[in-house]
């Protein structure tokens, strides 16, 4: 574990925190602006996530609030963005909308600490983990994750749990090869599967 101040960048899910808790966790880590990356940012079960309340709440406590999930989203509209109906998150990586969307979040470095929001607590469960912080990764961001209990584990800790799930890796193949193969394995099990 480690302090959230050797990360530039954090991530979070909001799970089924209390929105005190919450704003807790936030204020906790120096937090002053969330990047929502949800697709859909509403809940029914936790309405206080739901996006307008989520971002008045935000503001009331000094933290500004930017949606992002229409480039950073891990449900993308576009049918070519799906392998066998599943979220392809290789190919979603690859779009200019994306491209789009981590140089905005990153822009927003200059200015504020960003902290990176979806639902999911697990960040092995999450896009954010799979899709997003690889690429804010290959930019040189330092990023840490959140966790409930308000720990941040540095992304680094997370792919090293990414390759003991994927299991022994080959002998002939290198170490970034192995990670983009775990990657891979990883989100083809957590990714959005589209309704049939």
């Amino acid at each position: 574990m480690t302090g959230s101040l050797d990360m530039n960048f954090l991530s979070i899910g909001h799970s089924s925190l209390q929105v005190d808790q919450f704003l807790a966790l936030l204020k906790t880590h120096g937090v002053t602006m969330i990047a929502d990356v949800r697709s859909v940012p509403f809940s029914r079960r936790f309405p206080w996530f739901s996006s307008r309340a989520l971002a008045d709440r935000l503001q009331s406590k000094g933290i500004s609030y930017m949606m992002v999930g229409d480039t950073l989203g891990g449900r993308p509209t576009s049918p070519a963005l799906y392998r066998d109906g599943v979220a392809d998150y290789e190919a979603m990586a690859r779009t200019a909308d994306f491209y789009a969307g981590i140089d905005r979040v990153v822009r927003e470095l200059a200015n504020h600490r960003v902290c990176l929001m979806c639902a999911e607590r697990e960040p092995l469960d999450c896009h954010r983990c799979l899709l997003v912080a690889p690429a804010l990764a290959a930019k040189g961001v330092r990023i840490g994750h959140i966790l409930g209990d308000g720990t941040i584990i540095p992304h680094a800790s997370v792919e090293e749990r990414l390759l003991a799930l994927a299991g022994p890796g080959d002998l002939f193949g290198g170490s970034s090869e192995r990670l983009r193969k775990a990657y891979r394995i990883r989100a083809r099990a957590a990714a959005f599967r589209a309704p049939s």
